[in-house]
This record gives structure tokens, C-alpha cells and sequence, in this order.
């Protein structure tokens, strides 16, 4: 039983110290732990014309220390007056890469997505988190120094026919560019005693998307504040910011709020 407990609080331990990577719209190259379960809902919301929001329930699993995978289901009033069920998508991320030494590391990770959607495909932005079915692939590195982590990815973006007969448009492109800039910055505690304090990190976050074959692009910066708490529980408040944008596109300057629960060594 000692054992098991030094187990869990190394691994809890482990989570925390690392937490300023745990960005709010993107992904890290790291994992999370082997034998992990994480479980989350977020609510993504916009006010603009009309109060519009989507909740997310999502799964996610560590089934090596080089290897995660999410499930995720959508649902939202984007497209219609009333809550529906929009869709789903599989994730996975394989970190290839890791360089580790005392207070700092670097890790690259290959990531994979599929996603699919029963909504009408109104929008050039190529969105897979409910708007569109589509899959995406990328690659992301990220540089923790002490309590700093900086991280960059790439992706291409594919867009399918949506399911109930709701086809891609001709005029739209089909393809597109991902790209993101995060930083992320531990701000309390000033110095780590155990793996029960609470953590607050806070969050700049660059988001890009190019639309190939057009002159279509998009940019935002998003601001965000995150509290660990008991080093399982985790709470993200962020706003997007729209910079530019000349693709027709919905969800602008979105919020988001979400609850994370992480179980440790149970797989």
C-alpha cells in the first residue's frame, strides 16, 4: 500500500510540475501519464448576433508514455435554435522525441485526427471541432525552461462530405494550414513543497489557419488562466481574439470554461 500511495503522488507530482504545458487550445508534445485517465467538458460560447454555445464532452487515455488518444463528441446551437448532437472525433499523439534534464525538456510529438459532422457545411474555415468531417495530421515540439513552456505546431487539414447528404461546397477550399504559437507560465506556487498545492499558470496562445489554393487566412490570440488544484483537477478560463480574418467563418471571439478530472495508474 506504500508503494501504490508513493506511486500515485509521484505521478500526481509529476502532472503538476509540468502543468504550465497543459496549454487551453492546443496540445502539448508531452503526455499524459502511462495508465492515465483524463476526463473533461468544456463550453466554448459567442455572443455575438446571438448568444451561441457548444459543450464537449471528452476521454482521453494513456495507454503509453508515448502514446495518448481522445475521444470527443460535440453538441451546440451553431445551426439551429436548440441543442443537437453534431458530431464526434478520434485523436491520437505519439511523442517521438524526448530530451530531458533537471527543470527543462524538449519533446516532439506526431498527432493524427478524424472528426465527423452532421451539420450543413456553411463556412470556409475548415473547423473539426463540429463543423466539419475531415481529418487532420501535424507535428508539435514544445521547450519547457523551469516554469516557461513554449510550444509550436503545424497541421494539414482535410474536409470531407458532412454526413446527411450535407456536401462540401465545390467553391470551397478543401484543404488548409495549422499553425499555433503557445506560451504558457507557472506563476504560483513560487516553489513546489508538495503535490497538493494549487497551481495557477497563465496562457498567450497565437492560432493560425491558411486556406491552400486561396488567399484566405485567419489569426488569433488567446488569453488564458488555469488553476490545478490537489494536482487532478483543472480549471481553464480563456477568451479567443480574433486579429484578422477574410474567410467566412462562425464562433468569433468564443470564450471557453472547462472542468478536467485526472485519474492516475488506473488502466
Amino acid at each position: 500500500m506504500k508503494k501504490l500511495v508513493v506511486l500515485l503522488a509521484s505521478l500526481a507530482f509529476s502532472f503538476a510540475s509540468s502543468a504550465q504545458e497543459l496549454y487551453v487550445s492546443t496540445e502539448p508534445a508531452s503526455n499524459m501519464p502511462k495508465d492515465g485517465i483524463g476526463l473533461r467538458m468544456t463550453q466554448e460560447g459567442a455572443f455575438e448576433n446571438n448568444y451561441q454555445s457548444r459543450l464537449i464532452p471528452e476521454l482521453m487515455l494513456g495507454l503509453h508514455k508515448n502514446l495518448m488518444v481522445h475521444a470527443t463528441a460535440y453538441l451546440s446551437d451553431f445551426f439551429q435554435s436548440r441543442y443537437k448532437a453534431e458530431g464526434w472525433s478520434a485523436y491520437a499523439k505519439y511523442r517521438f522525441l524526448s530530451i530531458d534534464s533537471t527543470n527543462r525538456h524538449f519533446r516532439g510529438a506526431l498527432y493524427a485526427k478524424y472528426a465527423s459532422s452532421n451539420n450543413p457545411v456553411l463556412f470556409q474555415e475548415i473547423n473539426l471541432e463540429g463543423n466539419n468531417t475531415g481529418w487532420q495530421a501535424g507535428v508539435v515540439f514544445t521547450q519547457l525552461l523551469h516554469k516557461l513552456a513554449l510550444s509550436g505546431s503545424v497541421n494539414y487539414n482535410r474536409a470531407l462530405d458532412n454526413r446527411g447528404g450535407n456536401l462540401f461546397p465545390n467553391n470551397f477550399a478543401k484543404e488548409s494550414i495549422g499553425y499555433s504559437f503557445s506560451g504558457g507560465l507557472l506563476t504560483y506556487p513560487k516553489v513546489y513543497r508538495d503535490y497538493k498545492q494549487t497551481n495557477i499558470n497563465v496562457y498567450l496562445e497565437l492560432l493560425g489557419r491558411s486556406n491552400i489554393g486561396t488567399n484566405q487566412h485567419l489569426m488569433e490570440v488567446v488569453p488564458a488562466v488555469q488553476f490545478i488544484i490537489n494536482s487532478k483537477m483543472r480549471i481553464d478560463i480563456a477568451q479567443r481574439l480574433q486579429l484578422w480574418s477574410n474567410m467566412s467563418r462562425n464562433g468569433r471571439n468564443m470564450y471557453l470554461v472547462r472542468l478536467e478530472y485526472n485519474l492516475f495508474n488506473v488502466l
